[in-house]
This record gives structure tokens, C-alpha cells and sequence, in this order.
């Protein structure tokens, strides 16, 4: 059985409407869907969001796939860096990835600051998440507040992923109405064939 894990991102949660629609549209074709709540969304850490991911996926094989938002995306490659080496998975679509922060993306930058200083400064080891698969695809906006765009070149460099920027989508939230995007699920059934 094919499966999705959705995980969305600091703050955010299942209910999100990207989240609901890309569900929606992924069992319309017969995907096993799982969109968990993560640890304390407000305030996540590292281990705890990593964990959690590691109980619910269980088995990981080629047959699961994976779709991060923002931190949801560092989330599923602190997973897939501490996978055993033999493990493959189906691919992953990342949307709004980051390594580095824009100061813009702070509302409250003395408390912010501190929760996502180790998500900035805990390295990952690119080259145990690349072993696991070869599929990613990575998907920022062109005004994004929170992620350089230059982050891109990163993600490129050290995955290999296909990179798509959309125009004007903001860090693609309801904020910045936005409730789908089609990109994501066209590229995660792209993988799944």
C-alpha cells in the first residue's frame, strides 16, 4: 500500500486546508494518508518531532512517501538521516524547506529565536538523507517571508532535487490565502509512478 506521510509546520497543524486538500486528493487515488498533530506545534523540538515521526511511519519502504511543510520538511530528513543505510523510501515533495531564517519571519524575535536556533544550527547530514532516496522535489515562493530564496541552491546542491519556485504564494499558508497547490500533488504522483 502506498503511503503519504503529510507533516506540517511550526505552528501549523492537520487541519490546515493545504493539508486537508492534499489528503482529499491523494486517497481519491488510493493513498493510505497520514497527517499527524506534532509534539507541542508551537514550540517544536528536534527529537520530539522526530520520534513521533518514527512511531507512526514504523516501516518505511518504497512504497511511502513524504510531504513536508517548512519545518515539516527538516523534520523528514532528521527522520531519513537516522534511517538504517539499507532502507529506501518512495521520494519526498518538500514545500517552503529551509536551512536559514529570514529576520521577517520572527513575530516575537527574543522567544522564536530560541526555538529555532537548533533547527539552524544542528547540522544534517545530507549525504544519509540522499541514500535513502533519490526523488525530491522542493517548492518555494518567490516572496516567501520566512525562507531565502537563495536556500534553494542548497537544497539543489546537497540533494539533488528538482526545485520549483511559484510566484507571489508567500510561505504558503492560509495567511497568504492559500488552501492548495497543485504543484505538490502533481510532483508526488510524479514519484509514485
Amino acid at each position: 500500500m502506498r503511503r503519504v506521510f503529510i507533516v506540517h509546520g511550526w505552528g501549523g497543524s492537520p487541519e490546515e486546508k493545504i493539508h486537508e486538500w492534499l489528503k482529499r486528493e491523494l486517497q481519491k487515488k488510493n493513498f493510505e494518508v497520514v497527517v499527524p498533530k506534532m509534539p507541542s506545534p508551537e514550540n517544536p523540538i528536534i527529537e520530539k518531532w522526530v520520534s513521533h515521526l518514527v512511531e507512526l511511519v514504523n516501516f518505511p519502504n518504497e512504497e511511502t512517501f513524504f510531504f513536508g511543510h517548512s519545518i515539516g520538511c527538516q523534520t523528514i530528513m532528521r527522520y531519513l538521516e537516522k534511517l538504517p543505510r539499507k532502507i529506501k523510501v518512495g521520494g519526498c515533495v518538500f514545500l517552503a524547506p529551509w536551512v536559514n531564517l529570514l529576520e521577517s519571519s520572527y513575530e516575537n524575535p527574543k522567544e522564536e529565536k530560541e526555538i529555532a536556533r537548533p533547527w539552524l544550527t544542528t547540522p544534517i547530514n545530507w549525504q544519509k538523507v540522499k541514500i535513502h532516496t533519490n526523488k525530491f522535489t522542493c517548492i518555494f515562493s518567490d516572496n516567501d517571508f520566512c525562507v531565502p530564496l537563495s536556500d534553494k541552491e542548497i537544497f539543489r546542491k546537497k540533494l539533488n532535487s528538482k526545485i520549483i519556485v511559484e510566484h507571489n504564494k508567500g510561505h504558503f499558508t492560509e495567511e497568504n490565502n492559500i488552501s492548495k497547490v497543485p504543484s505538490c500533488l502533481k510532483y508526488l504522483l510524479e514519484m509514485t509512478r
